[in-house]
């Protein structure tokens, strides 16, 4: 019994130890050192929860002297506003502070919040197929107060202002309520339209004409002046390779992955991660696609 014991309490130090290592292998502390001048390479895929990692990992490459430039590959249909913004703007840096140049490669999406994204950089590559654009803001409210009717069921709040309960899924909108959700897309809708007018070099009349939450395709986007150039990630490495000098085949440098990634990655080994990014929740103001 106490060998059995003994056993247990080993295998569970060696599981803790294991834990301790993911968290403090990679933890962002930097990026591998290098010997030869390469290309940062970082994959941003599924919806837009959250942004310190993908930030942590930007910053991470711009500060590495053997860094000439980065290349994002973004899959995502976007998510929520404030993480897309922290991320475009970590782009921003790369480039402004550091001097070094961005290219993105799109993939089978890069809608919304992932275009608002990608408008960081210095050139953007699309495939011809590649899902785009759909430029624009989204509020998602639910009401459940038809069911509660039939059920005999009632709500009952009490608030310190008239619009503290906005979006009660209890009850139906007021126009006020309305308008002054209304007021706050409008700004953000405003500041992606700035965004994209900035980042593509195009009049903002032009952008607001396109900007009505439509979908492009690459060879589409291309043609509204949304993307540079039309190819795979292989033709987006081509390119970052020619404006860094370092060929058309460079070397590319991953981040290190952090505690969290590596401990999801093992916890799920059937392949549960793929679900993911579709089951991380967005609430609030979003720049995510409708698919």
């Amino acid at each position: 019994m106490r060998a059995h014991n003994l056993k247990r309490l080993l295998f569970l130090a060696a599981f803790l130890g294991l834990i301790f290592l993911l968290f403090h292998l990679g933890s962002g502390d930097g990026v591998l050192p290098l010997e030869a001048d390469r290309l940062g390479y970082i994959d941003l895929n599924g919806i837009i929860a959250e942004s310190e990692e993908v930030v942590g990992d930007i910053d991470d490459l711009a500060d590495n002297p053997r860094v000439r430039g980065l290349v994002v590959r973004i899959d995502s249909p976007g998510g929520a506003v404030a993480p897309s913004q922290e991320i475009h703007a970590a782009l921003l840096r790369f480039q402004e502070e550091h001097h070094k140049p961005v290219v993105i490669s799109m993939g089978n999406v890069a809608a919304s919040g992932g275009y608002y994204i990608a408008c960081g950089a210095k050139r953007i590559v699309a495939d011809p197929g590649t899902l785009t654009g759909s430029i624009g803001v989204i509020m998602h409210f639910t009401r459940v107060d038809p069911l509660l009717d039939r059920l005999g069921v009632s709500s009952q709040v009490v608030k310190s202002g008239r619009y503290k309960d906005i979006g009660s899924p209890t009850r139906a909108m007021t126009d006020d309520e309305r308008a002054l959700l209304a007021g706050v897309i409008d700004s953000v809708y405003g500041q992606f339209v700035q965004a994209v007018a900035t980042g593509r070099h195009l009049p903002e009349a032009q952008v607001r004409a396109l900007a009505d939450g439509r979908i492009f395709s690459g060879a589409q986007a291309k043609e509204a002046g949304l993307v540079d150039d039309l190819g795979s990630l292989h033709e987006a490495l081509r390119i970052a390779g020619e404006i860094t000098n370092l060929g058309p085949t460079p070397e590319l440098l991953r981040p290190q992955e952090r505690g969290m990634r590596r401990l999801r990655r093992v916890v799920d080994s059937a392949a549960l991660s793929r679900w993911l990014p579709q089951l991380t929740p967005t609430s609030g103001l979003c720049y995510l696609a409708p698919f």
